[in-house]
């Protein structure tokens, strides 16, 4: 049964209000945070192990790259079906759940024997994971201004980052003391910590739907025939999801196969590989938040000029990856430390896209199925994003080596650019249509 508002409940917010104070609002924004980085810790501590598994169980690097993106699979699976739930439900309470579930997950990990049961509690992983970008972001969009918006889905996509800093840093230093299957139990506690904490976060009222669109969002099938509708509608939400997943290829790619490039080719020790590639990692999230306000700031006059200045930076990140990876691969002499430096610059660029894609996805959708919506966003970047660089460029250092492989991932930043071009045709007249939705 949905849930049905009066007409002073289901008034909404001045768009340049807190919704019950900034108080309240900074506390959802710290605890949401909290959560995005413990998300990623789980998914990403994975990586820095990935010398210790091969050489333990003679794994390929394509099943190793199919063990990251296992989870974005499983989390593109499912987003949707509990984004659904949370827009007419509790996002509070979906959150919490979503928590749990993943970090159990991510406990049990520890205690696989063979390369199955440990793809399968990856699988897991990601399941617990789904739809909490999306329902995280919408949470802290309906919470602050929308004045805030752009800079503030740049710091909350950032603390990916950050937890992705965590995860490949503390993977290596726990392997290193107490063997590479106890990471995955020691990262995965503290996120049950932060669920039950998270109860005290307030929740926004479900917003009251139109017949039309409450009919829509019934049912997972429902939902999927509402999202073909908004695409073919919005043309900026389908380009810019496209473009966002393009990007996040060449930024997975890179994440993920770093401490083994690092191993592999400079000699460097796991442990050891897995701190410099948090570096990497870092330089990428203070990119994201970077680059988020300079995109905000790019709009300030003409909205379309963010898609144009997003689309100039993927260029811009593809150059410097292309280059330095390139060099290595084709025998030239580079000093390990100037390499490593145009590595952190291009993880600095890459991130670009993080926040400004989620702020410009909600300006276009209906504010009743924020959620929803931006679940799209999230089915698009794991699916078509974070799941395809690992294994691919997992597939191509089987058949042509690890850095031929980072050089040509970066390639996809390429067709980012485009759709980014192209969605800023139409991102003013979406905008405004949504704008006016009842």
């Amino acid at each position: 049964m949905s849930i049905q508002l009066t007409a002073l409940e289901a008034r909404p917010v001045p768009a340049d209000s807190y919704l019950f104070g900034p108080r309240a609002a900074w506390f959802a924004y710290a605890m949401t945070l909290g959560l995005m980085i413990m998300d990623y810790v789980d998914r990403q501590v994975i990586v820095s192990l990935f010398p210790h598994m091969k050489a333990e169980w003679g794994l390929s690097d394509t099943q190793l790259g199919t063990l990251v993106s296992i989870v974005s699979v499983t989390v593109a699976l499912g987003a949707l079906p509990v984004a659904l739930f949370a827009d007419r439900a509790s996002r509070v309470k979906s959150i919490v759940t979503m928590a749990v579930v993943w970090s159990l997950a991510s406990i049990s990990c520890m205690f696989t024997r063979n390369y199955g049961q440990l793809l399968a509690a990856r699988g897991a992983v990601g399941l617990g994971e789904a739809g909490y970008g999306s329902v995280g972001a919408a949470l802290i969009a309906s919470h602050f201004p929308a004045r805030l918006r752009g800079a503030l889905m740049a710091g909350f996509f950032a603390s990916a980052s950050v937890g992705s800093v965590l995860g490949v840093m503390l993977g290596g230093l726990i392997a290193a003391r107490w063997g590479w299957q106890a990471a995955f139990g020691v990262v995965g506690v503290p996120g049950l910590v932060l669920a039950l904490l998270y109860m005290r976060v307030r929740d926004y009222r479900t917003v009251a739907l139109t017949p039309a669109l409450d009919t829509a969002t019934r049912s997972v099938g429902g939902v999927l025939r509402r999202v073909v509708h908004a695409l073919s509608r919005s043309p900026t939400m389908l380009f810019v999801c496209a473009g966002g997943a393009a990007q996040l290829i060449v930024v997975s790619a890179m994440w993920s196969w770093l401490p083994s490039f690092l191993n592999r080719v400079h000699g460097v020790a796991p442990e050891h590989a897995g701190m410099k590639a948090a570096v990497i990692v870092l330089c990428g999230a203070a990119g994201s938040v970077a680059w988020g306000a300079l995109v905000d700031r790019a709009g300030a006059r003409r909205p379309r000029n963010k898609l144009y200045a997003l689309a100039a930076l993927c260029v811009l990140s593809m150059l410097v990856l292309a280059l330095t990876f390139g060099a290595q691969a084709a025998g030239w002499t580079m000093d390990p430390s100037l390499q490593l430096g145009l590595i952190a610059a291009g993880s600095f660029v890459a991130t670009c896209t993080v926040g400004p894609v989620s702020a410009i996805v909600i300006d276009v959708i209906h504010p009743g199925v924020r959620a929803t919506g931006s679940s799209v966003l999230a089915l698009f970047q794991n699916l078509f994003g974070l799941a395809l660089g690992p294994v691919v460029a997992g597939a191509l250092s089987d058949r042509l080596g690890l850095g031929p492989a980072l050089a040509l991932t970066p390639l996809f930043a390429i067709a980012a650019a485009a759709f980014f071009l192209r969605a800023a045709g139409t991102y003013e007249a979406d905008a405004a249509r949504a704008a006016e939705a009842p």
